[in-house]
């Protein structure tokens, strides 16, 4: 079996996305977690909850890279396979550990 680029997700560690916030670079953090996760905590991400993400793929950057988050790292994966194939992302990063992974200290 081949392995198309559309079909592997980047991923970004926690601390370089700490980094990254940090230096203000120029990029897109989406939250695809539910409105009730978001508003227990948040990172500062755009919610875009999961089921709404294919319906609002012009909220989505295609210029900058764009980060995408949930709870543990699954459905931003699944999500960003889903916009990858079916829209032709090529700037789109998982969030690997999810926004737990995020919070450890």
């Amino acid at each position: 079996m081949e392995i198309y680029e559309k079909d592997v997700v980047k991923e970004i560690v926690p601390d370089k996305l700490k980094k990254i916030i940090a230096a203000g670079n120029n990029f897109q953090l989406i939250d695809v977690r539910e409105p009730s996760e978001h508003e227990v905590i948040n990172i500062g991400g755009e919610l875009i909850p999961f089921d709404e993400l294919l319906y609002g793929v012009d909220r989505i950057a295609h210029d900058k890279p764009v980060i995408v988050y949930c709870k543990v790292g699954l459905r931003s994966h699944i999500a960003i396979q889903r916009l990858q194939e079916k829209h032709g992302f090529k700037n789109l990063y998982n969030l690997k550990g999810g926004i737990t992974a995020y919070l450890e200290p």
